[in-house]
């Protein structure tokens, strides 16, 4: 067993043996730093959604959850502290694109709308207002990047690339994941507004749903009680922080010594709210 990846939130081993470990931690990070204080549970938090939703969407497309049970774990991880955090998995060949799904007209994509722009390959007819829902979600592929940030391109692009079948394999099952999660997360309070997802082939070329899914940090959560178009809404991530970094000067500053316990608190509860509303059927 080795370490293979040791990212902004997870640590991944592989067992040589077709498996992988992922265990999730509580770091959190903004404004592309890890920071250096822990926001208690939210690595909890961030396992039990995508274990939530890989269980809801297994009639869709098979995922690469293999337990989530510590007992079926290495030994080395058989631990309190791995408890409710760790997940084994079927390991893949990781395909290079994050899939991203819009169903609301927000961030870069207002952007270019305002302007009168196509977004990467998207035109819009009808008027829209900030954080309006689209008419139809759509898929907007990023490649993952091992330096810098991840570059969009257009979803013609990612076919070409990976080819029509299996371009066109992917676009389905995102949009069709991201359907069936808003309608249950909906009727609970939430708005996915948008979401990335990742996929992977085994060892037969197929199609597999991987990684996190629909977390707060792959995702855009809103509040329905409080949503209206028009405006930015608050969301249910790391929000808190990254207001507290930018009204301290602080955004992108990789010698930040901690962080306050009352704002670790606010958005550990808030990543909490999020998997009580949404992990009830």
């Amino acid at each position: 067993m080795k370490k293979i990846i040791s990212g902004k939130v997870r640590e991944v081993y592989d067992l040589e043996d077709g498996r992988m470990v992922i265990v999730t931690t509580d770091r959190i990070s903004a404004f592309d730093v890890i920071l250096p204080t822990l926001i208690t549970g939210k690595g909890k938090v961030l396992n039990a959604l995508s274990n939530f939703w890989f269980d809801y969407t297994k009639d869709i497309i098979k995922n690469h959850l293999i337990s989530a049970n510590l007992a079926d774990m290495p030994e080395e991880f058989q631990q309190p502290e791995f408890e409710g955090r760790t997940i084994l998995v079927k390991k893949l060949r990781m395909l290079p694109y994050e899939v991203i799904v819009r169903g609301y007209m927000f961030g870069s994509m207002y952007e270019a709308y305002k302007k009168g722009e196509p977004f990467l390959g998207h035109k819009f007819v009808k008027e829209y207002q900030q954080a309006e829902k689209l008419s139809e979600p759509i898929v907007t592929p990023s490649t993952k990047a091992k330096e810098g940030h991840d570059i969009n391109v257009t979803l013609s692009s990612m076919k070409n690339d990976l080819g029509e079948e299996l371009g066109s394999k992917i676009e389905k099952a995102a949009l069709d994941i991201y359907k069936k999660c808003y309608g249950h997360a909906y009727q609970n309070g939430i708005i996915i507004a948008d979401t990335k997802f990742e996929f992977g082939l085994d060892e037969h070329d197929e199609l597999i749903l991987a990684d996190e899914v629909l977390t707060p940090d792959s995702s855009r959560f809103w509040n329905l009680e409080t949503y209206k178009p028009g405006t930015s809404p608050a969301s249910y991530d790391k929000q808190f922080v990254r207001d507290w970094l930018k009204e301290n000067n602080l955004a992108g500053d990789p010698h930040i010594e901690s962080i306050p316990a009352d704002i670790v608190e606010k958005t550990s509860a808030l990543y909490r709210e999020c998997q009580e509303r949404i992990c009830k059927l």
